[in-house]
């Protein structure tokens, strides 16, 4: 393992995890000149099932690195986003070009996460001052004064790892966050959802489809989210039926044929059941140990907040860290971190999610009627879709994190 610097600390930033959250805050640390290390469990970028939606701001935040063109040369430019009724196809469209003032790309881009992982990590191999550490799993760590000394393993060798700071960017399961005995406070929502990919054109078939589209049907509700070569279909499970019944293949394709019937039976790509939470920590720094992205916060996937909240904690977690390590700033200069970003996943991500899912979870036929309307109403309102773009888009959020001082 690379240890570039001399005297009490190996590294100026150690981080646990190298998904995206993680990568994102290598490459920008390491940009401002900090030594990193990356220790990540995973054998390299994990080209899963994740998230799939950017939203303008994070492109913003992107765009002076290149990485920003590069999604959007990867992925698919999506305009409007919809709710609609199915099969009917009455819908309330939104047109993200209401914000072309307020940001650079004004519109959602659908683009794989491990995507962007790819972009940071070529730049980040192509500079060579981030070490990497993939197969290496953090097992704990020890903090001081001066800085954090962390215990990691590779295989069977044991590792120590001496760091101004660690960053825990280690997901869901962090074992950043269980090291520092942190409640991870908040639910899990009773349900589980299957997404599936298909190389269906729904397009072809739904009239006025959008590249994201929530979708409420009979009973139950879908949506479809389309990236290059195929579409993404969260599947929500019935009420009246035992959740392993809705998994097998037979009912998988019965839930596609609901949505487009189809002679010949759907080609499924990939699947992945997930349960859906909505969780956060009570403080997103304890001394020199900080936490970012779903080791800090977890909410439901309505809305494609959670990835872009991550990267959003990244850029204002490194410019914490670069205040301390490199301008003097006092160690509670990390406290402006947590000040910024937790109020912004508690009550703008999580709550903005948990009302998403709430939406679509309706089943009385007159109150989504009423909801559909009063969406419409707005999609059709300039000022009135601009304000709710701007709090989807999580430009609001930002902003408003902007102004904690």
């Amino acid at each position: 393992m690379l240890r570039p610097r001399g005297g009490d600390a190996d590294f100026d930033v150690v981080v646990s995890g190298g998904g995206p959250v993680g990568l994102c805050v290598a490459f920008l640390a390491a940009r401002r000149g900090l030594s990193v290390c990356v220790l990540e469990t995973g054998a390299g970028i994990e080209r899963d099932l994740r998230a799939s939606t950017f939203h303008p701001p994070t492109l913003d935040m992107l765009e002076p690195f290149g990485i920003a063109a590069e999604l959007v040369a990867r992925g698919l430019v999506c305009p409007h986003w919809q709710i609609r009724m199915h099969p009917s196809g009455d819908r309330a469209v939104f047109d993200l070009s209401v914000l072309a003032d307020d940001t650079r790309h004004p519109f959602r881009l659908q683009c794989e996460q491990w995507k962007l992982s790819e972009a940071l990590m070529s730049r980040i191999e192509a500079d060579g001052a981030v070490s990497l550490g993939f197969g290496t799993s953090v097992e704990g760590f020890e903090q001081d004064a001066e800085g954090v000394t962390v215990f990691a393993r590779s295989g069977a060798q044991a590792e120590t790892v001496r760091a101004r700071v660690l960053v825990g960017a280690d997901g869901a399961r962090s074992a950043v966050r269980r090291a520092l005995a942190l409640p991870f406070e908040g639910a899990t929502y009773p349900e589980t959802t299957l997404l599936v990919t298909t190389d269906m054109p729904f397009e072809e078939h739904l009239e006025g489809l959008s590249n994201v589209s929530y979708c409420w049907t009979e009973g139950g509700n879908f949506s479809l989210l389309k990236v290059p070569g195929r579409w993404r279909v969260s599947i929500y499970p019935r009420e009246d039926l035992p959740i392993d019944d809705q998994l097998s293949e037979a009912a998988i394709e019965a839930s596609l044929q609901a949505v487009v019937p189809c002679p010949a039976p759907y080609t499924v790509m990939e699947k992945r059941p997930y349960r859906v939470h909505q969780r956060i920590v009570p403080t997103y720094r304890v001394g020199r140990v900080a936490l970012a992205g779903d080791a800090a916060h977890l909410n439901s996937p309505a809305g494609g907040m959670g990835l872009n909240g991550g990267i959003h904690d990244a850029f204002e977690l490194v410019d914490a860290i670069a205040a301390v390590l490199l301008d003097g700033a006092a160690l509670d200069r990390l406290e402006l971190y947590d000040r910024r970003r937790r109020p912004v996943a508690r009550d703008q991500i999580i709550a903005q999610a948990d009302r998403n899912r709430a939406r679509m979870r309706e089943r009385d036929p007159g109150r989504r009627r009423a909801m559909l309307a009063d969406l419409q109403a707005t999609a059709r309102d300039p000022d009135a879709l601009r304000r709710h773009l701007l709090r989807s888009s999580m430009i609001e959020g930002l902003r408003q994190a902007a102004d904690v001082a």
